[in-house]
């Protein structure tokens, strides 16, 4: 239930109907009720909150690295690499693994979340061109044919019909006196960049994963060297002790052990190369390569090793954070929640509407046409909302509800950002830390595995001696596989961690579109 005041006395059927006095003091009245109830400010929450995040990093930093700011999360922060696919893409070529890019560029291309992504930003873009037309008048085209009897005066008149038709334009224009219709348009846009920034997200979390199972595969891969010697050794054990035990030199037990770890190493092969199969799968999956062309093409290409030219940066400065898609789409979200506070408490004021006609006529009868335009302003109606069950308080209270919601989400995400950056920070140092300790524990198990091997073909241990320093062997060339593979996955997480990777030079200017950087937009 609402008063309603219309004023339809600004109407004319034509021009000479209506004079300029009454024309300016029509306008003149929707102007002063416009400015009368223009200054009843709507307020909103603020649209930023703090959030108690540490100064500086805590976690060892990589090798030249040293904070270089204090952390800063404000939501203000710039679009991530300020929208610059070309920075995702560099930091993975320097790699120095042009088929990990090209897998990457693939797996982008075709992943049903960055895909989904790039709906979502149209469908934000949407949004926002639906919410800047109600701030707009709207303009409709109207029409009409008509064609009516007068009623005759006795019964000797015969009635002659009277055709009319009508052509012309119509608009009506809510006057957004309180700021509802343009809180709800500054939502969208945020939306809108929210939007853009899980575009983002998606590509980064789709180059991570696909970075992981390359790195699995050719970690796998190693692997299988490994256990490929480690079997062939067992295999040549096997067979001449199956020898001695023919020429009564050994026990028939010790030629049982013997064929046992043969088989036990041929049993660890045939897994293995299960296991790297199965990523080469995974890794077709992701691409929607054909799986012969991608074994060809990781046949072809020669697995880089880790380059120091990523270990080696010269800072991981803490306000990256800014750059985060998650962190950034949280920021963007608390403030649409905020726009959308001030735009449901906007609904509880009075609201005003204008409109207006133009046409043109045309009506004949008896041979007699008439052509005649007719224009009107009007009516003016103001709704002064009085009583609605409380419907009015209720969405205010949700949308109030929705921007703590989105505030607590915020902090939250920041928080976890810190952690994930920090995690990632501990396992780098943790590797660097364990590399030279497992470079030596390898190399000292070969050597010790080749002494007993060598005791062992001259009579000066037993068969259990040297399984015993096979296997401590293995398990010490697999602890260094392992390890560089776990170093690559700490790169990789701290990439994930900072949104994307960092650079330590000022990043190029960005061409923009209506204010959004191009290389962020997809290509629609």
């Amino acid at each position: 239930m609402g008063l309603h005041w219309s004023d339809s006395s600004c109407v004319s059927a034509s021009p000479a109907d209506l004079s300029v006095r009454g024309l300016l003091a029509c306008a003149a009245l929707a102007l002063l009720a416009a400015l009368g109830l223009a200054g009843c400010a709507v307020n909103a929450p603020p649209a930023t909150v703090a959030v108690a995040a540490p100064p500086q990093w805590y976690a060892p930093l990589p090798p030249a690295t040293t904070p270089t700011a204090p952390l800063v999360t404000s939501p203000t922060s710039s679009l991530p690499h300020n929208g610059s696919l070309t920075s995702l893409s560099q930091w993975w070529q320097q790699q120095n693994d042009p088929l990990l890019v090209e897998l990457i560029d693939a797996a982008q291309l075709v992943n049903p979340s960055v895909i989904t992504a790039r709906s979502n930003i149209q469908q934000a873009q949407a949004q926002r061109v639906v919410s800047e037309a109600a701030l707009l008048p709207t303009l409709d085209g109207i029409g009409g044919v008509s064609r009516s009897l007068n009623a005759p005066v006795n019964r000797t008149t015969v009635p002659s019909p009277i055709n009319a038709a009508q052509t012309g334009l119509q608009t009506n224009w809510e006057i957004d006196l309180f700021g509802q219709n343009e809180a709800s348009l500054n939502a969208d846009k945020e939306r809108f960049l929210g939007a853009q920034a899980r575009w983002h997200e998606a590509r980064v979390l789709v180059a991570a994963e696909v970075a992981n199972q390359y790195y699995n595969f050719r970690a796998c891969e190693k692997q299988l060297q490994v256990v490929d010697a480690d079997a062939r050794s067992r295999l040549q054990t096997s067979r001449l002790n199956e020898q001695l035990a023919k020429a009564g030199f050994v026990a028939p037990a010790t030629a049982g052990l013997a064929r046992a770890t043969a088989a036990e190493g041929n049993s660890r092969l045939t897994q293995q190369r299960a296991e790297c199969d199965l990523g080469i799968k995974a890794m077709a999956a992701m691409t929607a390569w054909a799986e012969p062309d991608l074994r060809q093409k990781l046949t072809r290409a020669a697995p880089a090793s880790i380059q120091q030219g990523i270990a080696d940066i010269s800072s991981v400065p803490a306000e990256v954070l800014g750059q985060r898609p998650d962190v950034y789409n949280a920021a963007r979200e608390l403030t649409a929640a905020s726009f959308e506070v001030g735009s449901a408490r906007a609904q509880r004021y009075p609201r005003l509407s204008i409109g207006g006609t133009v046409a043109r006529n045309k009506t004949s009868s008896r041979g007699f046409t008439q052509n005649y335009d007719t224009w009107s302003l009007g009516p003016m109606s103001l709704t002064v909302p009085l009583y609605d069950g409380g419907a009015a308080d209720a969405n205010v209270d949700a949308a109030k509800a929705r921007y703590e919601e989105a505030a607590g989400k915020y902090r939250g995400i920041v928080r976890q950002a810190v952690r994930e950056v920090e995690e990632a920070l501990v396992n780098l140092q943790s590797t660097a830390d364990r590399g030279e300790d497992t470079l030596v524990a390898t190399l000292g198990y070969s050597a010790s595995f080749s002494g007993t091997e060598a005791r062992y073909k001259a009579g000066l241990a037993s068969l259990v001696e040297l399984e015993d320093a096979r296997r401590a062997l293995l398990a010490a060339q697999s602890a260094l596989v392992s390890l560089e593979r776990e170093r690559r996955s700490a790169w990789i997480a701290l990439y994930r961690a900072l949104g994307g990777g960092w650079s330590t030079a000022a990043p190029p200017a960005t061409p923009m579109v209506f204010g959004i950087p191009e290389a962020f937009l997809p290509d629609w």
